[in-house]
């Protein structure tokens, strides 16, 4: 069995994987006593089971010649065609929407983007659950993706570090010597229970501090896949209250750098995780935007006379906090106390403080989208050394500990992606624009489908039924900025170039 899906196409099998789990909805459903959904789990499960199974005999055989560039296009047919399976039992269950609504929703679930277009309250709990387990499977997929696709290419991240030297040569040889469907079930057997555990640990927690076990499950998911996915309320009304926010808030460590849950991604160097450059870059950015915010609520609440409540200084503080390393993460969860410090102060955050966030990304090889910190880092310490020639334009600028250990080609990498998301920003919103949308919410869903942060949209003031009541083209313009948020830009060039399809 073990050799038959070894010649089965990769999107054959992802495809079996997603229909195989739309038992566990189905037993949810039972549970609930809601057998018609059940029901529609249950019978789409098994027939797509079924056709998939004979779509994997037929279509078993030796691999081609360039598995790696074959495994590229099923990750990109993944998150366009994974939806269309994913939405079937949700439509059905659903019934009166059109299935391009529910197929976009699927899209920014599988793509961990997270947002939705439907009401809390329109869609059942194990519907939910479901939308939380697309995107769980979408974030180990990511993982295993970034390990045994992206990094032997050197994308995704990894071309900032790809070392340069001898060694770091020899290093790339034995990767890539390596048969790509051995790197993935090499990589899906190292980080799929770790990923699996995490997430047990988080649900266990959450359960212990108080919450329902599924809406703790669906906020598991969420949090390790970073996709903000909830049954409606999002942790602001768990009732788990604030220790469920600390347990959230110390699992956004696996967003932040790959560092925290493994080190033989990429070789390129292991550091200590204080040491970790995407951590302290996190951290300095962490600081200062919840520096920032908190002086400008307190200015606010000094005009107010309320700066003697030290209760709602403190919960500000705390909101601040929890939801600027959330957007960071993009995950686009909020703390309860992100209200209380409004409340204080009797100001709004602007949604486009979130939106930079959720631009910066989280870390390379994690669940997180944006620009990566690490790209983030490699501008950053160039910009210093740049600023130090002007200073000293004679000086010989050798480094110190990490930056020694980034290549200039890394750097123009890093300068040329965010060059490229910049400029696919423009294209995002300008094609947002035409289908009728006013700048401003362009601007913002643009930056939620790149960023992979759904929730911003939320956030910045457009309801589910706003976004429900979108036109198609809107729509369509949408779920793909997702994908391409998602699979990033230098992903899909890589794809069009013509030297990648030869041989």
């Amino acid at each position: 069995m073990g050799r038959l899906l070894a010649r089965v196409p990769p999107l054959v099998v992802l495809a079996m994987i997603l229909a195989a789990s739309m038992y566990l909805p189905a037993i949810h459903a039972v549970i609930r006593d809601a057998h018609a959904e059940s029901r529609a789990f249950f019978y789409w499960a098994t027939l797509l089971l079924a056709l998939l199974i004979g779509l994997a005999v037929a279509t078993a055989r030796e691999q081609s010649r360039n598995v790696t560039r074959s495994q590229l296009v099923a990750l990109l047919s993944a998150y366009t065609v994974l939806p269309v399976l994913a939405a079937f039992p949700v439509s059905e269950i659903v019934g009166d929407t059109r299935f391009v609504n529910v197929y976009v929703e699927m899209v920014a679930a599988v793509t961990t983007t997270g947002g939705t277009l439907f009401a809390p309250d329109r869609l059942s709990e194990s519907v939910h659950l479901w939308r939380a387990m697309v995107a769980w499977q979408g974030g180990l997929l990511i993982w295993v993706s970034a390990a045994a696709i992206l990094a032997p290419l050197g994308l995704g991240g990894f071309e900032v570090t790809r070392a340069q030297t001898a060694s770091g040569r020899a290093a790339d040889i034995r990767v890539a010597s390596v048969e790509p469907s051995r790197r993935l079930s090499r990589s899906l057997a190292v980080l799929g229970p770790i990923y699996g555990g995490l997430t047990l640990v988080l649900w266990t927690v959450l359960v212990l501090a108080g919450e329902a076990p599924t809406r703790a499950v669906i906020h598991a998911m969420s949090t390790l896949s970073t996709s903000g996915i909830t049954a409606g309320g999002g942790v602001a009304e768990s009732a788990a209250g604030r220790w469920g926010e600390l347990a959230v808030f110390a699992f956004f460590a696996f967003a932040v750098t790959r560092q925290t849950f493994t080190a033989d991604l990429h070789r390129d160097q292991v550091v200590r995780l204080t040491q970790d450059r995407e951590v302290r870059i996190a951290l300095a950015v962490v600081a200062t935007i919840t520096t920032l915010l908190f002086l400008r609520h307190w200015i606010g609440a000094f005009e107010v006379d309320a700066v003697s409540d030290t209760g709602a200084a403190l919960r500000a503080l705390w909101g601040s906090a929890f939801t600027v390393l959330s957007f960071l993460t993009t995950t686009g969860f909020e703390s309860a106390d992100w209200t209380s410090a409004k409340s204080w102060s009797g100001l709004e955050t602007p949604a486009v403080l979130l939106a930079g966030l959720a631009m910066f990304g989280g870390g390379v090889a994690t669940t997180a989208g944006g620009v990566k910190l690490l790209r983030i880092y490699a501008l950053y310490a160039h910009g210093r050394r740049e600023m130090n020639l002007l200073v000293h334009p004679h000086s010989i600028a050798g480094g110190r500990g990490a930056q020694r250990h980034l290549p200039f080609a890394g750097i123009e990498a890093a300068w040329i992606f965010f060059m490229l998301f910049a400029l696919t920003l423009a294209a995002v919103t300008l094609a947002l624009a035409f289908t009728g949308l006013d700048f401003g919410t362009a601007v913002i869903m643009a930056t939620a489908g790149l960023a992979t942060t759904g929730p911003l949209a939320q956030v910045a003031g457009i309801d589910p039924q706003g976004l429900n009541a979108l036109p198609d083209a809107t729509k369509a313009v949408w779920a793909a900025a997702m994908v391409v948020g998602r699979l990033e830009t230098l992903a899909l060039i890589a794809l069009f170039n013509p030297d990648f399809w030869r041989g």
